[in-house]
């Protein structure tokens, strides 16, 4: 067992882990942050995506040790300061952008970084951005709209598909 510590949502944390424990599992194992999902074990499905250093990583893709010192942002870090939702996580609830909210939680954390990247991303642009999580349910029609209405950009003239 190894001492790892970084900054997770702000707060200072440490703990002990093997050379083999993922970031997905010291989240919600050793620090309780289950917002972070685990879906497919492989890489493919994006309902680990959390931010390391800004930047939007799956967490089942990484160890914890390989982050000692790293700043990471999970789903539980996202809302605002006062606790209210973040202007993304509303934008995900008024378009309807969540059906078993299984994925959700990486689909928002993958919005937040392609927003940070691009403020104003076309349609295309989210689709091909968002193209590493999997969602079996919406369909990603009002995911995509949930995107670009956080983003500022009127929503009413997405097509239905």
């Amino acid at each position: 067992m190894t001492q790892v510590s970084m900054t997770v949502n702000g707060r200072a944390v440490s703990g002990e882990v093997e050379g083999r424990t993922l970031l997905v599992q010291f989240l919600r194992e050793g620090l309780g942050l289950t917002g972070t999902h685990v879906g497919c074990d492989t890489s493919q499905c994006g309902a680990c995506v959390v931010h390391v250093d800004g930047k939007a990583v799956k967490a089942c893709a990484v160890f914890a040790l390989d982050l000692q010192g790293a700043e990471v942002r999970t789903i539980e870090g996202m809302a605002n300061a006062d606790g209210s939702l973040s202007v993304i996580q509303q934008a995900f609830q008024d378009h309807h952008g969540l059906q078993c909210g299984f994925c959700t939680p990486g689909m928002v954390m993958s919005a937040a970084a392609l927003l940070a990247e691009n403020p104003k991303p076309s349609e295309a642009e989210v689709r091909k951005y968002l193209e590493g999580n999997l969602c079996r349910c919406t369909g990603y029609h009002n995911i995509v709209k949930a995107v670009l209405a956080a983003s500022g950009q009127d929503v009413a003239a997405i097509a239905a598909e």
